[in-house]
């Protein structure tokens, strides 16, 4: 069997005015991540990722962590994060009753309007346009995914650097689980996380959900994030 390592990128620069790029404490998960690699003398036989700078610069931590050379990694769309600021603002122009306020909002919130964003994408739900439908992104992850199982090599090791839904969307279809489990998993997902999966020219099992075995320390115990 081969093997597949599905890594959410590590913590981006969440409330700032650019999100798609990490934060000092992002870049450290990204270099702890690859320490944990290169710990468990991990080689990797093909290198991809999404072409967000997120997905560059956890990538990029990683491997100069495990001392691997970066300039032959694959970058693809398909494994670039769905426009959930496009979603929100889609959502509450139809729900504007929801709207947050910025100053006393809490990340718990946002989650659960990013949440109710989420069934109504998945119910497909909106009135107005939006960049992507949920459609539009299951294929496109599903192209992505039979991407990094083609063509198959015996016993071959991935690495794939995405997002969280991205990645909950992967899961969601090896799994034939309902939207919901995408969205509930979507959520859950840890900075810095992988997802390991197995696979062979017919299948593809997964193995493990939102590992971060790096971070498993009692000095990193602040270091576990969500965004």
């Amino acid at each position: 069997m081969s093997e597949i390592y599905l890594v959410r990128h590590a913590q981006a620069s969440f409330g700032e005015g650019d999100y798609d790029r990490l934060s000092a404490l992002g870049h450290r998960q990204a270099a702890w991540l690859g320490e944990y690699f290169k710990f468990r003398d991990l080689r990797f036989d093909r290198v991809i990722c999404g072409d967000m700078v997120r997905h560059h610069e956890t990538l990029d931590g990683i491997c100069a962590a495990m001392g691997l050379d970066t300039s032959d990694r694959q970058a693809h769309s398909q494994w670039n994060e769905f426009d959930f600021e496009a979603l929100v603002y889609a959502y509450l122009a139809e729900h504007p009753e929801e709207q947050l306020d910025r100053k006393t909002a809490k990340t718990s919130d946002f989650s659960r309007l990013l949440q109710r964003t989420m069934r109504a994408w998945a119910g497909d739900k909106f009135t107005r346009d939006i960049p992507e439908t949920w459609a539009d992104f299951e294929q496109r992850v599903r192209s992505g995914l039979a991407r990094a199982t083609s063509p198959f090599e015996q016993d071959s090791r991935t690495l794939v650097v995405s997002s969280g839904g991205a990645i909950a969307m992967a899961i969601r279809q090896v799994l034939a689980a309902p939207a919901e489990a995408m969205i509930q998993m979507n959520l859950q997902a840890r900075n810095s996380s992988f997802s390991h999966f197995f696979f062979n020219q017919d299948s593809i099992h997964l193995s493990g959900f939102n590992h971060v075995p790096h971070l498993d320390h009692p000095e990193r115990r602040t270091a576990v994030t969500y965004f």
